[in-house]
């Protein structure tokens, strides 16, 4: 049996269609390896752009493993998508290298909605899922650096 872990699942509202399917593809990872995500750990936000503060938030808990955001950005007319994918991959970086927690960013930023739903379990993969064995990848990680830290 796995060792607990607590992950907190950050899902964007918008583009829902796609979003719910990056969340349901990891739960149903953590499914397969026996381990449970508490409906408490799921959080949705309005959009993108909303994760980094949510994700800030919870990393200052000091009560989860890893963070998990979904979202997905989509290319349209404007540059909006530029400040978007911007700001949102910096704010989680942020989260994440001043938390020393594992912030894993599962924002698909596409050019348009096919390539987003190619990669929701279609022929790119299922990105939910990999969000999900990186979180564990990761936890692991950095708990094995801080045991052989203790021992020096």
């Amino acid at each position: 049996m796995l060792p607990k872990h607590r992950i907190a699942i950050i899902t964007s509202r918008f583009n829902t269609e796609i979003t719910k399917l990056l969340q349901t593809g990891a739960m149903d990872r953590f499914t397969e390896l026996g381990i449970m995500i508490c409906e408490d750990d799921l959080f949705m936000v309005p959009g993108a752009i909303e994760i980094p503060v949510v994700a800030a938030a919870l990393a200052k808990k000091q009560v989860y493993d890893a963070i998990i955001c979904f979202g997905a950005v989509i290319r349209g007319e404007t540059t909006h998508y530029d400040y978007v994918c911007s700001q949102v991959s910096y704010g989680c970086q942020k989260v994440a290298i001043e938390s020393s927690l594992p912030v894993i960013f599962g924002i698909l930023t596409t050019e348009n909605e096919e390539q987003a739903f190619e990669r929701c379990g279609g022929r790119h993969g299922h990105k939910g899922k990999e969000c999900a064995d990186t979180a564990l990848e990761m936890i692991d990680l950095l708990k094995s650096i801080q045991g052989s830290l203790a021992n020096v």
